[in-house]
């Protein structure tokens, strides 16, 4: 594999970290296909939910950039797929709570992008 696509799908994941930081719907929606979904499974529920309902969610919820929160994010890794299509493994904090995700990531039209996402609080 090209290792021409690592730094677009890093930058993704970026633009990822912005936006939950932030909470910026522009970011979010550059940043999560439209057809994505998210999953979950804590305490023996599982969550499965359209990017649409999660965006609802997000956008109704308090930044933690707003109340002053620095950024606590990192990449763990990365697992490129093919050139078109990798997983990113990220650990964020968003006010509280820690995240650990798992990121499926394309490439649509020339920009990685969201397809689903599998969170866990840790």
């Amino acid at each position: 594999m090209s290792l021409a696509s690592v730094p677009n799908a890093v930058a993704a994941v970026e633009l990822y970290f912005q936006a939950v930081h932030e909470r910026d719907l522009d970011k979010f929606d550059q940043v999560f296909h439209p057809s994505a979904s998210l999953f979950n499974a804590t305490d023996e529920t599982f969550t499965a939910m359209p990017v649409g309902t999660y965006r609802e969610i997000f956008s109704q919820s308090q930044s933690p950039a707003s109340v002053g929160q620095p950024r606590d994010d990192e990449m763990i890794s990365i697992d490129f797929l093919s050139p078109n299509s990798a997983v990113a493994k990220v650990r964020l904090r968003v006010h509280d709570t820690t995240f650990m995700d798992h990121l499926s990531l394309v490439n649509v039209d020339g920009a990685f992008r969201i397809v689903a996402k599998t969170w866990h609080v840790v």
